[in-house]
């Protein structure tokens, strides 16, 4: 499974989460940048407006009303196809960084993050990446579990943990 770990330094919580994926950096790429597969891993609809990642340019997030009534706004910040992929994400900055390992690629998700929701997103991610990778996903209970041992370990250095936002509803995922 993959591990979040905190990264040292800078104003913010910074999380890095690895993982291989069996399909090549270009592949990996249209993962991360085609809407319509963004929304068989990514946890909301990722509309880029113009439809180009190009920096600058504006991105909207839209969660399904089932799950949640919330859209958060970003930008695109850094663009190097298929290596490099970085964006704001409402309060948060996302980086991808691909690179070929064996026949697959080598993913690293870094979320740069107001420190109080650090548990919430590492439980998150770790879902998020094994939809991703096209894994069955371990169900609720696996989150809650990652997330209670993720807010643990963050304590010390963050203090208490969000968990879901209130009006958050569990969405069984038909993968």
């Amino acid at each position: 499974m993959t591990e979040a770990r905190l990264l040292p330094g800078g104003r913010r919580a910074s999380l890095r989460l690895e993982r291989h994926l069996v399909d090549p950096p270009q592949v990996v790429w249209g993962a991360l940048t085609s809407r319509d597969q963004l929304l068989t891993w990514f946890p909301c609809d990722v509309e880029v407006v113009g439809g180009t990642w190009k920096v600058g340019a504006a991105i909207l997030f839209r969660f399904s009303p089932e799950v949640i009534d919330l859209t958060l706004h970003g930008q695109v910040l850094a663009v190097d196809e298929p290596r490099l992929l970085s964006f704001t994400w409402g309060e948060e900055t996302l980086r991808f960084d691909l690179s070929v390992e064996g026949t697959g690629t080598r993913i690293i998700l870094t979320d740069e993050l107001p420190p109080g929701i650090a548990a919430r997103n590492a439980a998150g991610w770790e879902q998020c990446l094994l939809r991703l990778a096209r894994h069955d996903l371990p169900g609720e209970s696996s989150w809650k579990a990652s997330f209670d041992a993720y807010a643990a370990e963050f304590f010390p250095e963050f203090g208490p943990q969000e968990g879901p936002p209130s009006d958050h509803k569990v969405v069984k995922s038909s993968q």
